[in-house]
């Protein structure tokens, strides 16, 4: 397989940490080739924490030291994005897919979701 940059949508992230078993097999086989860059995004971070505060997720508090444990590659979010972001269309109701998006168009990275709205945007996608 040729070596590809993904950044991971906040539920393939959750399911990449678990063990896999939810992601499809072709997000899986990118996951696992060592010579896949694997980007997180900050939008999942402040996904998670709102979320999780809210009662409406549980994931590990030791998040950021997992991420860091696999290898994935933790990205911040700037004013690019924010640029990016206002010329979307918008074909997803949801902000934190819509910002998700625009940072896997600026750091030129497909990005790993099952979303099918998500596929409506000019992004590459891996599912």
């Amino acid at each position: 397989m040729n070596a590809v940059r993904v950044m991971l949508d906040t539920h393939a992230l959750i399911w990449a940490l678990e063990g896999g078993t939810r992601l499809s097999k072709a997000a899986r086989r990118v996951l696992d080739d060592t010579t896949s860059e694997v980007l997180v995004s900050a939008v999942s971070a402040w996904e998670i924490a709102i979320k999780k505060a809210l009662g409406r997720l549980r994931v590990p508090d030791d998040l950021v030291d997992a991420i860091d444990e696999v290898g994935f590659v933790r990205r911040p979010l700037g004013f690019a994005e924010a640029q990016r972001l206002e010329s979307l269309p918008h074909h997803h109701s949801d902000p934190f897919d819509r910002m998700l998006v625009a940072h896997a168009l600026e750091e030129g990275a497909a990005l790993v979701t099952r979303d099918p709205q998500i596929a409506r945007y000019q992004v590459a996608i891996v599912w």
